[in-house]
């Protein structure tokens, strides 16, 4: 385990190729917080400039993992505020890593005054727009050489509400997977879910007659099109049967390939008075993006989550922070992680 304190692309450069299997971050969002250290991530004066800066960092971690290695990032969006500000949606519950001097939900700098910004930050956005951060940051680093595999929903069902009249209240942020290479690691079988309304045939050996169980249907008739995914000579009409795929094999293991959305509620971590991302929301990314024993990545360290969750399910741990305060914090998090790990 090792966490370095500095600026992150300085630091990374240092990093040699291919050290590392998977990278799991989420990196400041845009006009959100103060971090209180120079050479900051998110206090860019226009959402082009964040972006740019944020390719030329993951840029440098597409160069330290592996061939096969992926990036899985979560990030939130902000609006143009009426005041002429950048208002971030995101609440204090929320999962990405605040830091000091943040004030809730509410923009922040160093004078008290908020994140100033003209009534139009260009490219067309206007007060009181959503900014589309994460899309816009997906595409460019897709043009940039990523390979772009899956956007997945956090849906928050505990996010904090918001005093907004004219737009529903956002509960939901991103999580992209990216992977450096068209071919890459990921462990379906480690990260699978319970199949919803399982429908499969009773156990041999119990009670029941070996028979379908009619009471416990599949999800199939979600599907567009109904059975029409189905081949027409199935033993059981898709409507009635959740299959392993859109073929004739009934799934009768009772897990299904993990879906896109993810229903993961916010949690403190009580070291920290600012909101971190739930380490059930970092555990399937390094289950799916590593094997025992990697090394997982990540360069918005923070309060550590990462790095504990990494030790927990027996990785190794590279982490980047630039305040030192967070990098102190991150390493006893981690030290304890191990230790409970650790204990028979």
């Amino acid at each position: 385990m090792q966490i370095i304190t500095g600026d992150v692309l300085e630091v990374i450069k240092e990093l040699p190729d291919c050290c590392c299997s998977t990278c799991v971050t989420s990196p400041p969002y845009y006009g959100l917080r103060n971090y209180g250290a120079d050479g900051q991530i998110g206090l860019e004066k226009t959402p082009e400039q964040y972006i740019d800066r944020l390719v030329a960092i993951f840029r440098e971690v597409r160069r330290v993992l592996k061939d096969d290695g992926t990036l899985w990032l979560n990030i939130g969006d902000s609006y143009a505020n009426t005041g002429g500000t950048v208002q971030p949606y995101r609440d204090a519950g929320s999962g990405g890593i605040g830091k000091k001097g943040s004030r809730g939900n509410q923009p922040y700098s160093a004078s008290g005054g908020g994140f100033s910004r003209p009534s139009s930050i260009g490219n067309g956005i206007k007060r009181k727009d959503l900014i589309g951060i994460p899309w816009s940051l997906a595409f460019a680093l897709r043009a940039d050489g990523w390979y772009l595999r899956a956007d997945i929903i956090w849906q928050k069902p505990n996010a904090m509400p918001e005093s907004v009249k004219d737009r529903p209240t956002r509960a939901h942020e991103y999580i992209f997977l990216l992977s450096k290479s068209a071919r890459y690691f990921y462990d379906a079988e480690a990260v699978k879910e319970p199949a919803v309304g399982f429908y499969n045939a009773s156990p041999a050996g119990s009670k029941g007659t070996g028979k379908p169980n009619a009471r416990r249907r599949g999800n199939s008739r979600t599907f567009r099109g109904g059975g029409a995914y189905t081949h027409d000579r199935a033993a059981e009409n898709s409507a009635s049967v959740e299959r392993d795929s859109h073929g004739l094999t009934p799934n009768e293991t009772g897990k299904r390939n993990r879906r896109t959305v993810w229903t993961i509620a916010t949690r403190p971590y009580k070291g920290a008075h600012f909101a971190t991302f739930p380490e059930e929301l970092v555990r399937p990314c390094i289950l799916a993006g590593s094997r025992p024993g990697d090394t997982v990545l990540d360069p918005f360290c923070g309060s550590g989550t990462t790095g504990a969750v990494a030790i927990q399910e027996g990785r190794d741990f590279i982490g980047i922070e630039i305040n030192p305060e967070y990098s102190k914090m991150s390493e006893q998090r981690i030290r304890t992680a191990a230790q409970e790990g650790a204990t028979p």
